[in-house]
């Protein structure tokens, strides 16, 4: 039998719920869980119950917005430098947190 846990919140969570992705997926989800500023429990939780997911501003969530527009912008540059686009955008390397 699992260990029963009383999350923040006064509920037991006592369930483990676990699926695999592809590594794409897992980049996509890694990137919503940083830009809505909860845990990925949480961010999970709430969009498989369809519950709204309100970003709350945080300094941990400006970071993650500031590194995705830095990527924005870094394929904007790739594609005037006249590398053009290839119907699949470049995806940079992960960047430490």
């Amino acid at each position: 039998m699992s260990v029963k846990n009383l999350d923040r919140h006064n509920r037991w969570r006592n369930k483990t719920v676990a699926f695999r992705v592809s590594p794409d997926e897992d980049r996509e989800i890694e990137t919503a869980v940083r830009l809505s500023g909860l845990t990925k429990q949480d961010y999970i939780t709430r969009r498989l119950l369809c519950r709204d997911v309100v970003v709350q501003g945080n300094p941990r969530v400006y970071k993650a917005l500031r590194n995705e527009l830095a990527a924005v912008l870094e394929e904007l540059e790739r594609i005037e430098a006249g590398n053009g686009v290839d119907g699949r955008p470049h995806i940079p390397p992960k960047r430490a947190n």
